[in-house]
């Protein structure tokens, strides 16, 4: 979802594309062109797109497994680890907004083929770079570009979003997050099997896996992606959505679901060997479980969006939060404990409702804006046939704020991992900090959307 639209569907009889990948004739709401020609189209893109997508995410999170391998030989402390792993969720989300609106400017198709080709801005010279002696400043550098992968998501959503009819958009992009989603621990998986085989004096290994399958994403998306050409930004939707207060309310609910599940994927190996030092002596002892946490996270985000359905997306949204308050408590207790199934325990608790949390507020975007518009046509204000247009204007570009705000929860995670050890020389304040801030967003939720009192809310 985005702030793009495309022209408005006919009617009138069936008909295949123009020419080869461009859809001049693109009607997905009629039913018989979705019938015969919409559907086939649409779920081939739906795939390359899937599997272009996980690879960017693959490229995002290369140094939430490259940090395992810097050991005493490259020179840095814990501290400037956490570092590594913050820019590259920095620039993550700096480039989701921006990529969002390429689509329609270059179309989804040639805009897959350059993003999934900009992956090799940091896999080439990582695969090159990576061994001892090389500079801290180098490294940085080296981390901050693979934040070009963390873009590809809000463009592939936004590109997807243009292919399917609204009543099968939810399975079609909750396919297409997942799918990206899975990147973090695929390359986790990746840098346990070449700790496991070469070991930890070759890091450079891991983003040379993943040279030929960035090739092949953009391979894939010049043989069978297609460009919509009627695509286009709707003007003054982003401008006008930044007005609205709920955008930020969101944008700060997605920082604890989405930036907490980007941010743990980042920095959980970090935090495993250094909370448990005498368990996890080498890299590979960490590598063994770090990849636990994204997987449950991305595969249990399409239940969030099934329980919103059912439940309502504030009252899963609000219960979500406390339970991930309480996840983050039970992980300060085992830590002052020393209790390593207490910890993996609570940390477990956070992926799944950080995952739960991010199907949830995604379900809660649409029913915002289709309950504004509601007081708007009650009130005279909006004429009753613009209604789905407005409504659809406004949420994509409210999920384009929010995909991008809430992707700095990743930096703010690693941010207060970092000043946690250097100030405390512990976990325990970045711990009292997510348990405050998942407070602070169960009230909101509370405050916001469930009180009494808000009934032009009442469906969200």
């Amino acid at each position: 979802m985005s702030t793009l639209a495309t022209t408005p569907p006919r009617t009138d009889t069936p008909s295949p594309p123009a020419r080869r990948h461009q859809l001049t004739d693109w009607r997905p709401e009629d039913p018989g062109f979705w019938r015969t020609t919409g559907a086939s189209i649409a779920r081939r893109n739906l795939w390359v797109s899937i599997f272009a997508e996980h690879v960017g995410f693959s490229v995002w999170s290369l140094w939430s497994v490259t940090v395992l391998f810097l050991g005493p030989a490259y020179g840095i402390d814990p501290a400037g680890k956490f570092l590594l792993t913050a820019v590259p969720a920095a620039l993550g989300a700096v480039l989701r907004l921006p990529y969002t609106l390429a689509v329609a400017r270059f179309g989804g198709r040639n805009w897959t083929i350059v993003s999934a080709l900009m992956l090799l801005l940091p896999a080439v010279p990582m695969t090159i770079l990576l061994e001892p002696g090389v500079s801290y400043p180098t490294l940085m550098v080296l981390a901050c570009l693979t934040g070009v992968g963390g873009g590809n998501f809000a463009s592939s959503m936004a590109n997807i979003n243009l292919f399917y009819p609204e009543r099968l958009k939810g399975r079609a992009l909750g396919l297409n997050a997942g799918g990206g989603n899975l990147g973090v621990p695929a390359v986790q998986l990746v840098g346990l099997a070449v700790l496991a085989t070469a070991g930890a004096a070759h890091p450079r290994l891991v983003p040379a896996v993943y040279l030929p399958l960035i090739v092949l994403a953009a391979l894939a998306a010049a043989r069978w992606l297609d460009n919509i050409p009627a695509a286009r930004n709707e003007p003054g939707a982003l401008r006008e959505t930044a007005r609205d207060g709920h955008t930020w309310v969101m944008a700060l609910l997605y920082i604890g679901t989405f930036g907490s599940f980007i941010g743990f994927g980042f920095a959980f190996g970090q935090v495993l060997q250094i909370e448990f030092a005498d368990r996890f002596a080498t890299p590979i002892d960490a590598a063994g479980l770090t990849f636990l946490g994204p997987l449950v996270g991305s595969l249990i985000r399409p239940v969030g969006g099934q329980l919103a359905d059912r439940f309502g997306g504030a009252k899963v949204t609000f219960w979500n939060f406390a339970a991930m308050a309480g996840g983050a408590s039970l992980v300060l207790y085992a830590a002052g404990q020393k209790s390593l199934p207490l910890y993996l325990t609570g940390f477990m608790a956070l992926f799944v409702t950080s995952g739960i949390g991010n199907g949830s507020t995604y379900k809660m975007i649409p029913a915002i804006f289709r309950a504004r518009v509601a007081d708007e046509v009650a009130e005279g204000r909006l004429d009753p046939a613009d209604t789905e247009r407005r409504a659809r204007r406004l949420t994509g570009a409210l999920i384009g704020i929010a995909g991008a705000v809430g992707a700095f929860g990743g930096v703010l995670v690693n941010i207060a991992f970092r000043q946690s050890f250097l100030t405390w020389h512990s976990a325990d304040a970045a711990y009292l900090a997510f348990i405050g801030y998942y407070a602070l967003c169960l009230a909101l939720t509370w405050v916001v959307y469930l009180r009494p009192g808000r009934r032009t809310l009442a469906g969200v």
